[in-house]
């Protein structure tokens, strides 16, 4: 008989990965549970609305552009300089305060003239939770102008300004970066 006085690890090794890979996947799936996931509200709706409606809304949205323009009136924004990393150019924000904010807004033909009987609606967002977000369903028209009052912002941080106005088949939209310091 051979007198083997070598000892082998390899049995243990292969027990150690196998723990070693149980305590990573679990790891990896408590911490993705714990992560909040928040629902895309492009175009002022569900992700899955707008993915199953997307050639319709963007029908509408390229006949609505024909026509008509949205603007944001009497706020003032922010400079931000350009990113470097980045070929897209990007607005720059408009400056909330603190407290109680106004957005004023008009949506006129191409011609120059008012339009007055839009049907406008409003979304204040954050880009990446949906808990802070405040909608008006149906905005007043008053002299010429789409006024939202009251809106009241605390929280500093970035916000996104949504508009969406439907005049007859048309709808619009406009999306403003915003930033509260």
């Amino acid at each position: 008989m051979a007198n083997n006085k070598e000892k082998t690890y390899w049995p243990h090794m292969i027990l150690g990965f196998f723990f070693l890979g149980i305590t990573l996947g679990y790891w990896t799936v408590k911490t993705a549970s714990n992560m909040p996931v928040q629902e895309s509200n492009d175009y002022m709706m569900k992700y899955q609305s707008a993915d199953m409606n997307i050639n319709d809304i963007m029908e509408k949205k390229i006949a609505f552009d024909k026509e008509y323009m949205i603007e944001l009136i009497g706020k003032e924004t922010m400079e931000v300089p350009d990113n470097v990393n980045s070929n897209k150019v990007q607005m720059d924000p408009v400056k909330l305060s603190k407290g109680l904010n106004e957005f004023t807004y008009m949506v006129i033909k191409n011609n120059g003239s008012v339009v007055s009987d839009a049907n406008v609606s409003f979304l204040l967002t954050r880009p990446h939770t949906r808990a802070d977000d405040f909608v008006v369903d149906s905005v007043p028209y008053g002299s010429g102008e789409y006024i939202i009052k009251d809106i009241n912002i605390t929280k500093p941080g970035r916000y996104t300004l949504q508009l969406r106005a439907k005049v007859g088949d048309a709808i619009g939209y406009s999306e403003i970066p915003a930033y509260l310091r």
